[in-house]
């Protein structure tokens, strides 16, 4: 039978429908999802087996929760994803603005409409769409916003008591009745505000100017919080966070490669970019190593934490700026270059904290400073470290030769190469095979590469190089210039990067 067709109160009855509290309904059908080895939280990653698993225990004991953790942890999109959990439809009182069940209402237009229509009562369906709250906490929110006040344009049309239920205006929370609620962001609430949340939780009373109305709602309550705002902007009072059953720690990706997957699922990048412009794993493991560069840099505020968006308003830029430039030179195609890194800088310094360290340094400064490190990092991956070519030679074996000896002397040399951010990729490519050494380089260690490949390889090779200080690499307005170290130090010895210097700079 199509539930949906059921319209009176007696219909309802003869269908044998029954009614359950939106815990026991959630509960009921996340059994129902683990028997059957269904993941009730698709799109969420990297929490398979820690943050996942503590949520379906909570939501198998019934608990209201809070998720703890710093921003960009996808806390509020778990929240989003109980949705799922939800019956398809559930039947409601018609008319009623706090989404009374038919076979127990409790707000007073309910009562009275059922009273006097019996099983003739109008009853309508809700889908679980419709079953979804949400309100960011902020200092201007107020008991009225939440919970409710009195209507005194009602009271005096109706002619009631201010004490009469009928007066009043309901607040986000007894309309969100039988749905989740989520507060975003609970700390930021004040602690008066807070204080009204008690009775809710707890015995489902709500206090309006000082008129106490029993009104048991039917509410899954979800708080996120950052542990940042318990010292920066407020706290969860005690009585409050002692009535929410279970708090959720939340993390960031504990891996590359789940961050990884992370950014290519978020990232919006359309198809016309996606047929012109070739993204290689070696660019995407370099943007995504600068949000964990950042994660551990003393420069960046580690309370504040470093949001996944980084990476994927970054990856969006990165392609964004290989576009650009393929647009300008009337190409069909290209890929990301190493060199078109530099136009993910905005989305490294809008996404950082940083402290006074930091500051000092300067936003751009730091931020190409992280995506330095990061470039020196994931070049041990794949070329031989410089690094253990710098060790003195031992006993018992004879240092390893230096694969990049002839890369070095070609610089050494008083050779010096320009890479242009507008190159055209054929310029660019026949550029790079100027450098003695870096093609040979490459194809030693990455045999099966095709041009493309090996191209931006050689390109990695001098980034990676000048990340080491082997040579020296200067961003200037409009190029990346490669030179030799000393030469570079001798003729511009060492100065800082900073916004009213964005054009050109050092970065050795």
């Amino acid at each position: 039978m199509d539930i949906k067709k059921i319209n009176t109160l007696g219909e309802l009855k003869k269908s044998k429908y029954v009614s359950k509290s939106i815990k026991q309904e959630i509960r009921d059908n996340l059994i129902v999802k683990l028997k059957a080895k269904e993941n009730p939280f698709p799109g969420i990653l990297g929490y398979e087996d820690s943050v996942i698993p503590d949520t379906e225990r909570a939501l198998l004991s019934q608990h209201n929760i809070l998720f703890l953790g710093l921003r960009g942890q996808a806390k509020t999109r778990m929240a989003r994803l109980m949705t799922g959990l939800l019956d398809e439809y559930i039947p409601v009182v018609a008319g009623s603005e706090i989404n009374d069940d038919p076979f127990h209402p409790v707000s007073r237009y309910a009562l009275d409409l059922i009273a006097a229509k019996g099983d003739e009562t109008p009853i309508q369906w809700m889908h679980r769409s419709q079953r979804y709250g949400e309100k960011l906490a902020t200092p201007d929110v107020s008991v009225a916003d939440l919970i409710g006040d009195i209507d005194p344009i009602k009271a005096a049309n109706l002619k009631l008591d201010f004490a009469d239920e009928r007066v009043m205006h309901y607040g986000i929370i007894p309309r969100s009745n039988r749905s989740i609620f989520v507060i975003n962001e609970l700390p930021d609430l004040q602690a008066r505000i807070q204080v009204s949340l008690f009775n809710i939780l707890e015995e489902g009373d709500l206090q309006i100017r000082g008129f106490k109305l029993r009104l048991p709602l039917d509410v899954l309550f979800v708080f996120t919080a950052n542990p940042e705002d318990y010292t920066n902007r407020g706290s969860i009072v005690t009585p409050l966070k002692d009535r929410i059953e279970s708090q959720i720690l939340t993390h960031y990706p504990r891996t590359l490669e789940t961050s990884l997957e992370i950014t290519s699922q978020e990232a919006s990048i359309s198809e016309i970019q996606e047929k012109r412009v070739v993204v290689s794993d070696l660019v995407k493991r370099l943007i995504e190593q600068v949000a964990f560069e950042a994660r551990g840099s003393e420069l960046v505020d580690k309370k504040s934490g470093v949001s996944a968006r980084l990476t994927i308003s970054a990856f969006e830029n990165a392609v964004s700026a290989a576009e650009r430039r393929a647009i300008i030179n009337g190409e069909e195609q290209t890929q990301v270059w190493l060199s078109d890194l530099v136009g993910i800088i905005p989305s490294i310094t809008g996404k950082i904290e940083l402290v006074y360290e930091g500051e000092q340094e300067g936003p751009y400064q730091v931020a190409y400073n992280l995506l330095e490190r990061s470039i020196r990092t994931q070049f041990s991956q794949y070329f031989p470290n410089p690094d253990t070519l710098k060790k003195k030679r031992t006993k018992e074996a004879a240092p390893e030769e230096n694969p990049y000896k002839a890369i070095i002397r070609w610089f050494d040399a008083g050779n010096s190469l320009n890479n242009f951010f507008e190159t055209r990729d054929e310029d660019k490519m026949q550029l790079l095979y100027k450098v003695d050494g870096l093609h040979s380089l490459v194809k030693k260690y990455f045999k099966s590469a095709n041009e493309r490949e090996s191209a931006l390889l050689m390109e990695f090779v001098l980034h990676g190089l000048a990340a080491h200080s082997l040579i020296s690499k200067k961003v200037l307005e409009g190029k990346i210039e490669f030179k030799d170290l000393m030469g570079s130090m001798l003729n511009m010895g060492s100065r800082h990067f900073d916004e009213e210097d964005f054009n050109e700079g050092d970065f050795n």
